[in-house]
């Protein structure tokens, strides 16, 4: 079964109910299930976006992104160096 893909505005909003609910004297359990989540997918998600704001989660999620784009240029740029490398010594 795939999992659903919640926004970071989501989460931010689901972490915020549940502990809400955690307050009011539900367990982790009966709150993770209320959100329709997994006990291990809220706690996740407590330890990753905690003290976020929607805000501050959306800037996590681009930087995250604009962070694996540069390590894959990165890659790139060293691969093609080691292969202009080779090519030079071949001559």
């Amino acid at each position: 079964m795939k999992g659903r893909k919640h926004t970071p505005e989501q989460i931010v909003r689901k972490l915020r109910e549940g502990e809400r609910l955690i307050a009011e004297g539900k367990s982790l359990a009966e709150a993770a299930k209320a959100l329709e989540v997994s006990d291990y997918t809220y706690l996740r998600w407590r330890k990753q976006y905690g003290g976020l704001k929607a805000d501050d989660a959306n800037e996590l999620r681009r930087l995250k992104d604009e962070n694996g784009r540069l390590k894959r240029v990165v890659a790139d740029l060293t691969l093609d160096n080691a292969i202009l490398r080779e090519a030079a010594r071949g001559n």
